[in-house]
């Protein structure tokens, strides 16, 4: 959790706000078929719905009141993973710098899976 204070008071931020945040920008992105999940049981990544976005992502805080991103996540066939990842670090940087005032360190994107069809 992360807080910031003002002239009015303090504001907490919690990692929920984040991760669903983070997870919403990330799966607008051009070429990403949504959030991955990876099943215990099975070892196989499935596919999360809208409303469970925030599951794929993980956020940790350092001390000096920054985060870093990580995204777990499922594009679509044919699509050029480079641009992909590039397109998502800036959108997931951008929206949740702007949205919570907290800077990002670093956004770290995984593509668990490939989506064909």
């Amino acid at each position: 959790m992360i807080s910031h204070n003002n002239e009015n008071g303090k504001v907490c931020v919690s990692d929920n706000v984040y991760t669903d945040i983070a997870g919403t920008a990330a799966s607008n992105c051009f070429g990403v078929k949504g959030m991955a999940a990876r099943s215990v049981k099975d070892g196989v990544y499935h596919l999360l719905r809208k409303e469970s976005a925030s599951k794929g992502v993980r956020v940790e805080f350092h001390e000096d009141d920054t985060i870093t991103i990580e995204l777990h996540i499922m594009v679509e066939y044919g699509v050029n993973l480079t641009a992909v990842g590039n397109s998502i670090i800036s959108e997931v940087r951008y929206v949740v710098t702007n949205t919570t005032g907290t800077q990002v360190r670093d956004v770290n994107v995984y593509v668990d899976s490939i989506s064909i069809g």
